[in-house]
């Protein structure tokens, strides 16, 4: 089979498996999850969830968090881990969210890549969940699947991104991503992926080689 075909069964066979796909992150609005997304890197999203609590509570809209001071925001964010760097950019984003664009996040990618902190994994989750546009969420989880599977073949998450565009349908690049996240976690572990029990195993790259060792 094709590419295209293979991803085609690893989208079908996924839905099957994780019927509901959903960013694993807490937010109500887009400039939460802006946020939440940025203090996600380098940590887990259970921590993220914990801090942003705290957070939405004490600056419940983008205006107010844009106004906040440097050290309050720091306090808060610094159980994410790389406190400073974070603090920096969420200030500086949503202060220009609030100047430039209204408080209203932008729907485009190459837009959203203008705010401090924000790359391509952030952008396209940005419009994939909140405006509901054609994604790919390039995590750790989507990078090593796809390439154990044998859809991709590099580990750089912007030629990831443009492998799996190429073979993804359009409409459902996002939720596929968020399915990698689940199966990732459920089966598909780093270092020691259950292959007997996958949904995959038979079409899966790295279980025929494993097979065959």
């Amino acid at each position: 089979m094709d590419l295209k075909e293979k991803a085609g069964i690893v989208v079908e066979r996924l839905e099957a498996e994780y019927p509901v796909a959903e960013c694993t992150l807490s937010y109500e609005d887009a400039w939460q999850l802006m946020v939440s997304v940025r203090l996600a890197a380098q940590c887990t999203d259970a921590r993220v969830d914990v801090v942003t609590k705290d957070l939405f509570e004490k600056y419940p809209t983008a205006e107010k968090l844009a106004a906040a001071e440097y050290e309050d925001v720091f306090e808060i964010v610094k159980p994410c881990g790389l406190g400073a760097s974070k603090t920096r950019d969420i200030l500086a984003s949503m202060k220009m969210l609030c100047g430039e664009y209204g408080g209203r996040v932008p729907d485009d990618i190459d837009t959203l890549l203008r705010f401090p902190g924000v790359g391509r994994k952030s952008a396209n989750l940005i419009v994939g969940d909140i405006y509901g546009k054609p994604a790919i969420v390039c995590d750790t989880h989507c990078i090593r699947i796809s390439n154990l599977l044998g859809l991709t073949d590099s580990t750089k998450p912007d030629q990831v991104e443009k492998q799996l565009r190429k073979i993804v349908e359009p409409e459902k690049g996002n939720d596929l991503c968020h399915r990698f996240v689940l199966h990732g976690r459920a089966v598909c572990i780093a270092r020691r992926p259950q292959c007997g029990n996958c949904c995959l195993n038979d079409i899966c790259d790295h279980a025929r080689e494993s097979r065959n060792a």
